[in-house]
């Protein structure tokens, strides 16, 4: 069902002179179908496109809010779907079912980024310019898209799943990529932010770090335990400048 509403949202200065049009949207991958969320700023012609990739919970309304105050920002934005329109997880083991099963296999994982990729030239709204950004999985997902040497303008990650799968390396990365970190983040901590830095100027990427003092895994997620006001905004303050750079 077609959404249109103006846009308040606390964390965009002209959310006041936005209007939203959200919707579903269906896609094909190989055999499977996907379903993934789009919005537009109707008021305003777009800056670019900025994808989304969801938590290992998968496509929720969570999403679904980022995409639309993005585009309160004037970029069209598509939170895609990893695991597929069939699968709808309910629970932390189905969440680590369909995360690790990802993770066990990397060309599918690939694949599936890539197929998002490529339908983001289909959706309302789109651009010739990209940048893809992702939270904890999604965060994760983001830095193997990199790796796979998508063909876009910038990555960022948001206290994403950090380490480098034995066999990969980010010598086809094509692009700049930004990492949104907490301190004390006991998933990703800072040894292997520090490992990844290092990768990255060894492979000649251009990156930035910002690390968020005191902060733990998911600081972005409202209501959750782990949810850091400052650590939030001052995040999303870094990825619209990292946008203005790159689209």
């Amino acid at each position: 069902m077609l959404r249109t509403s103006l846009a308040v949202l606390a964390l965009t200065a002209t959310a006041a002179q936005a209007e939203i049009s959200a919707d579903y949207h269906r896609y094909t991958i190989g055999d499977r179908e996907y379903e993934g969320y789009v919005a537009t700023n109707t008021a305003i012609e777009p800056k670019g496109t900025v994808l989304i990739v969801h938590d290992w919970d998968g496509m929720t309304e969570y999403e679904e809010r980022r995409a639309e105050m993005l585009a309160a920002l004037g970029y069209t934005a598509f939170a895609i779907d990893v695991y597929g329109a069939d699968e709808d997880p309910q629970s932390v083991d189905e969440y680590r079912a369909l995360s690790g099963a990802m993770y066990g296999d990397r060309e599918e994982f690939r694949m599936r980024l890539m197929g998002a990729i490529e339908e983001a030239a289909n959706i309302a709204g789109a651009t010739d310019s990209h940048v893809m950004m992702g939270y904890c999985f999604g965060g994760a997902a983001v830095l193997e898209a990199a790796r796979a040497g998508a063909e876009l303008d910038g990555f960022v990650s948001f206290h994403g799943g950090l380490g480098t799968p034995d066999g990969q390396d980010y010598s086809a990365a094509s692009a700049p990529i930004m990492l949104f970190h907490g301190s004390a983040d006991p998933v990703s901590g800072m040894s292997e932010l520090a490992s990844l830095l290092d990768q990255l100027q060894a492979a000649g990427v251009t990156h930035g770090a910002e690390v968020f003092g005191g902060a733990r895994h998911s600081f972005t997620v409202y209501g959750s335990s782990d949810y850091d006001l400052v650590a939030d905004q001052g995040s999303w303050e870094g990825l619209q400048e990292f946008l203005d750079e790159r689209l």
